[in-house]
């Protein structure tokens, strides 16, 4: 997918879109010409729209209709740390506008730029040409390495999170969300949700941590192998980096062999002109000036017990009829397969 798709606004997202141009009136440009809105498919959670507004196109995230599970959703947090990062050199969209007035369009919402250039899910790349692949992997981890680096302090986002205990809290956290949204047994998730805390480093290191962060999160340049903005904000915070790093590694601990995963276990990673796990780790410490990789294992325990209490919050709202995506209840049968692998991984 070089560009994301996008489809007529579904019907249980719809807004009034004349409420909208009302509301836009004197803050963005060329309003009174008419606005046209079309929908992202793929997103799972934000529901987030395309505004073509004059020669100018925007992009409009808004919480999802509905009951929403609690600290979900939180646009205002995306918008604070995209605007905030506008002039760290961390690639963001332009940051525009925040409306924390539901009257407007149902739910609060922010408008930002939208970014020319190229989007793939897939980290194996099979859409671009190999001589890219590697580059495009180096370029990813190089602009981790730029957000984690960035003194979060002189930035304006000290209040942005707890400047500690970050695993303790994502742990108790997505623990929570995982019981509010669970549909059944799963015992490699109430095995994690034991060892997790027994087990977590004492190492607190904090940066901003993106908590997303991967190929299909990233937009590429249109022609070059290099990323030109960082994208879907909705879980950063103040936090441990080597959780990012480790979430963004998860495809070399999932198989290749199940659908939807994006997994790359058991592939010629060589041969796809692909970066090993080990490179990746390499440029990692390269670009952040780090000696080593402490506690991996129980990073990535930690990655894949949080995207399993993801997926399965995704099922649960599928379940309800209001997820944002129409194979939602395809990834919530992965929920338990991930729980399976981050309690393998936590064994070793």
């Amino acid at each position: 997918m070089s560009e994301a798709t996008l489809i007529d606004v579904l019907p249980a997202h719809r807004f009034d879109e004349a409420k909208l141009a009302s509301y836009l009136k004197g803050k963005l440009p060329d309003v009174d010409k008419g606005i046209h809105i079309t929908q992202f498919q793929g997103g799972q959670s934000n529901p987030t729209f395309l505004l073509e507004i004059g020669e100018k196109r925007y992009v409009l995230r808004k919480k999802p209709p509905g009951k929403l599970l609690p600290s979900a959703h939180m646009v205002e947090r995306e918008f604070q740390v995209i605007n905030a990062l506008g002039d760290t050199g961390v690639p963001v969209p332009k940051a525009q506008l925040l409306c924390e007035d539901p009257e407007v369009i149902g739910t609060n919402f922010y408008i930002m730029d939208h970014v020319e250039g190229r989007v793939y899910s897939q980290p194996l790349l099979p859409d671009v040409s190999p001589e890219q692949r590697m580059p495009i992997h180096q370029s990813m981890i190089q602009t981790m390495a730029r957000l984690h680096n960035v003194d979060w302090k002189a930035a304006g986002l000290e209040g942005y999170g707890k400047p500690d205990g970050y695993v303790a809290r994502q742990i108790k956290r997505w623990s929570g969300q995982f019981e509010a949204s669970r549909t059944g047994d799963m015992p490699s998730m109430d095995a994690l949700m034991a060892w997790l805390p027994e087990n977590a480093p004492q190492d607190d290191h904090t940066t901003i941590a993106h908590g997303d962060f991967r190929i299909g999160n990233l937009i590429l340049h249109p022609e070059q192998p290099e990323v030109v903005a960082i994208l879907d904000w909705e879980l950063a915070t103040l936090g441990h980096p080597l959780s990012d790093l480790a979430y963004c590694c998860l495809p070399y601990h999932q198989p290749s062999s199940v659908e939807g995963m994006r997994g790359m276990q058991g592939l010629d990673l060589k041969a796809l002109n692909v970066p090993e796990e080990q490179q990746v780790l390499d440029w990692y410490c390269e670009y952040t000036g780090r000696s080593d990789i402490p506690d991996w294992n129980f990073f990535l325990a930690f990655s894949l017990f949080r995207l399993a209490a993801i997926v399965q919050g995704v099922y649960h709202r599928a379940l309800q009829g209001n997820a944002s995506n129409a194979d939602a209840l395809d990834v919530g049968k992965r929920a338990s397969l991930l729980a399976d692998i981050g309690w393998d991984i936590a064994q070793r």
